[in-house]
């Protein structure tokens, strides 16, 4: 299945396509996909080849995905698919992230009435998350629409890394976002997640100003558990307003990165203390 015509690339000539989606801003040669692995391009347009490919569907309390002040005890459907625009090492969803998981197709319009069918549940909506819903950007913004016809919530768990058009075009669509903040060192992203910091901290501002935003930093040992790194991050969270809830994840050896010791949680206390020197929500993860 070659998915449904992508949005927001640009055709160049010789056959290429040049894909502005994401800050990778990939080159894509016929029949080649992109760093995702799910925007490819087929005779000189690019196909976004995972539309409507659902991975996983669940109905999880707000609270894990995690969003603690947004309708707290609430629930929200969650819809993934596959593929991700960052390799990170670390990778806790990383059998559908960069595996070949088991799909199904579902419509927008079917997953929007199955979200709607479960409000007698205390379903509020859609929660975009699992692998990066940034790549499945088209299937994403026609679900938003349909939900919010609905008079219902959309919900982004998000890696950040995508350009400033294509997220203010979906924006309006949006009632809340977590975004996982991996690290304050631009080094980090490069070396660890194949991105740059800039575009996250980016997408951080704008969806603050116009969404819920909550932020996610799983805390690796000796990687970024430093006070002056978590410091450094709550300041410049709280600068853009202290409201913003920080949630500190404890990580667990996985994917590739197996050579550490989960997180103490003397560690993320600690790092806790620290953090609420500057914002109001602190909350600890996985603990």
């Amino acid at each position: 299945m070659k998915g449904i015509k992508a949005k927001h690339y640009i055709k160049e000539e010789d056959g290429l396509v040049h894909c502005v989606l994401c800050p990778h801003n990939c080159h894509i040669k016929n029949n080649k996909r992109g760093i995702c692995g799910v925007r490819i391009n087929l005779d000189g347009d690019l196909f976004a080849e995972s539309y409507g490919q659902v991975s996983s569907l669940a109905l999880d309390p707000i609270e894990k995905k995690p969003l603690y002040n947004f309708y707290p005890g609430s629930y929200i459907l969650s819809v993934g698919s596959y593929g991700c625009n960052f390799s990170c090492s670390f990778c806790q969803n990383h059998s559908i992230s960069f595996g070949n998981p088991e799909k199904v197709y579902i419509s927008p319009e079917n997953l929007a009435n199955k979200a709607f069918d479960l409000k007698d549940h205390g379903n509020i909506g859609l929660a975009y998350t699992y692998n990066e819903p940034f790549i499945s950007y088209e299937y994403v913004f026609d679900c938003c629409r349909l939900i919010k016809e609905k008079n219902m919530k959309n919900v982004l768990v998000t890696n950040g890394y995508v350009q400033r058009a294509p997220l203010l075009e979906l924006l309006p669509y949006i009632d809340a976002m977590n975004i996982d903040l991996k690290s304050f060192s631009n080094d980090f992203y490069r070396k660890i997640c194949n991105g740059n910091i800039e575009h996250v901290k980016d997408t951080i501002r704008l969806a603050a100003e116009n969404c819920h935003v909550e932020v996610t930093c799983l805390v690796i040992p000796r990687l970024n558990d430093s006070q002056e790194e978590i410091e450094a991050m709550s300041v410049w969270l709280s600068e853009i307003s202290p409201d913003i809830p920080l949630h500190l994840t404890r990580f667990f050896p996985r994917y590739k990165m197996t050579d550490r010791e989960p997180t103490p949680i003397s560690v993320l206390l600690e790092l806790s203390s620290t953090a609420k020197k500057h914002l109001k929500n602190v909350h600890l993860g996985n603990v």
